[in-house]
């Protein structure tokens, strides 16, 4: 028998990736009327958290891709949620900030932590403690192999 899948046994990646494709889904779902994504709603969540914050910095912080990042910014600096300004001594450095319309969306936003409550709610502790610490071990094994090529 073939280890890495069966038609009937998809492997833990496979149900991780189903997983987290799901709540992104409920999560677009319910920021469509906010007309936001979900990685719209992150850097949203990160300023709000955080604070104004050094574009290259957000970009580590949320794991995105540069480009990527980029786009989003300015699709956010578009519709007048943040503010993009030169950082200190070095001109070619952004601070995103919430403008004040970004701040006001931010406090009328729904509170997504239903999507955690929906798929976690109810199970065991123990299990979930177990669950992340696994998906941490690979994940953290993965990233040494990519580092080693």
């Amino acid at each position: 028998m073939d280890q890495r899948s069966d038609a009937g046994h998809p492997t833990v990646g496979a149900w991780t990736k189903r997983c987290y494709l799901a709540g992104r889904a409920l999560m677009d779902s319910t920021l469509r009327p906010y007309d936001l994504g979900s990685t719209q709603w992150y850097v949203l969540w990160h300023l709000a958290h955080v604070g104004p914050t050094v574009q290259r910095d957000l970009g580590r912080a949320l794991e995105l891709e540069r480009a990527t990042l980029s786009g989003i910014v300015a699709t956010l600096v578009r519709k007048g949620l943040v503010r993009q300004t030169s950082s200190g001594d070095d001109q070619r450095q952004r601070l995103l900030t919430l403008t004040a319309a970004g701040e006001t969306l931010w406090r009328e936003l729904p509170d997504l932590s239903f999507i955690h409550d929906a798929a976690f709610g109810g199970i065991d502790e123990a299990e979930l403690a177990t669950t992340i610490r696994v998906l941490q071990t690979a994940t953290g094994r993965l990233n040494n192999l990519l580092r080693k090529e």
